[in-house]
């Protein structure tokens, strides 16, 4: 296993630090929260305490099956990224960010394309990957008259990164698309729902994410499930045939729950034939991207290249042909 950021490790481990002291004070989330508790919450920035900032640059549309998405379309589009937001299945939306997937548009030369898919529990699995299949279809049929190029990328963070690798699997098995995606970015996603053994070990630390807190948040979007009915591979895409995939870059922070899920999804990804980069930031929780923090800002930055150079064609000549950055190599 690669680690990265090694040079970081103290400003991040205090950063963790005071992020468990300060967790104290804030108040538990509730097993089910009821609906005020739930819109509370939904209102503010994941990880923070204030609504997130909407752009004027952010367009909200209504595509096939009623699916709704907000798009961010620079003056120099050369490739379109589905981008699938985090939140355990439960918060966050495709206007939680604008401000980071303006950026990303306009850096990485890219439609960014974030879907507004349904949230547990009220719309429970198989909901959100309904939407987000429905998403990723339009984008298949509709990418090169909506924004000239067919060059299509996919990936997300938390619950978004898993619901990627679920969309590409149907995408796949229900309709006989390979390849139309051409990278996906998973970042510290939940790839086993019925618990791999760092979810079980990790214990009741005040992070983002724990033991407990995963636990009730599976709860809450497989209601009903137990842990064999949740190592279905429709649900939990670590024990799918991953054959067909395209190149992946796979993120978590060495202090993640979810750490063994990256490692093992990695492993099985390359095994299945397709190249992977595999990150590993030392010290850094789960959801680390969302703080201010020197590791932050390196795997923006790295994330921004993986987007903007993977999956290019020759045959377009607004497009070079390049190899993966060399951020951490899976071996």
């Amino acid at each position: 296993m690669t680690i990265t950021d090694e040079d970081c490790l103290a400003e991040t481990m205090a950063f963790n630090k005071e992020f468990e002291a300060a967790a104290v004070s804030r108040p538990a989330r509730d097993e089910r929260p009821d609906a005020t508790a739930l819109a509370a919450l939904r209102r503010n920035r994941l990880g923070g305490d204030t609504p997130p900032v909407r752009l004027p640059q952010g367009q909200d549309r209504v595509i096939a099956g009623g699916v709704r998405v907000r798009a961010f379309v620079p003056d120099q589009v050369e490739g379109v990224y589905l981008h699938i937001h985090g939140g355990g299945w439960v918060f966050g939306s495709a206007d939680g960010q604008d401000e980071r997937l303006w950026r990303l548009a306009e850096q990485a030369r890219l439609a960014v394309v974030s879907v507004e898919y349904r949230l547990a529990p009220e719309h429970p699995f198989p909901a959100g990957p309904d939407d987000c299949e429905a998403a990723a279809r339009w984008l298949v049929d509709h990418a090169a008259a909506e924004f000239g190029t067919r060059r299509l990328l996919i990936g997300g963070e938390s619950a978004g990164a898993h619901l990627s690798v679920v969309t590409l699997l149907r995408l796949r098995d229900r309709h006989g698309i390979t390849g139309a995606f051409r990278a996906a970015n998973l970042v510290f996603g939940p790839y086993d729902l019925s618990m791999t053994p760092s979810q079980r070990s990790f214990g009741s630390r005040r992070l983002l994410s724990n033991t407990d807190t995963l636990r009730r948040t599976y709860e809450l979007f497989t209601p009903g499930m137990g842990a064999e009915q949740r190592r279905d591979p429709e649900v939990s895409p670590l024990f799918a045939d991953l054959t067909g995939l395209p190149p992946a870059r796979i993120v978590v922070g060495s202090e993640d729950p979810l750490l063994d899920d990256s490692l093992f999804l990695a492993q099985r990804w390359q095994a299945a034939g397709a190249p992977v980069q595999l990150g590993v930031v030392a010290g850094a929780m789960h959801g680390f991207t969302l703080f201010p923090l020197t590791v932050t800002e390196r795997e923006l930055r790295r994330e921004r290249d993986f987007l903007s150079t993977t999956g290019l064609s020759a045959s377009h000549p607004e497009q070079r042909a390049t190899s993966l950055p060399a951020t951490a190599a899976l071996h």
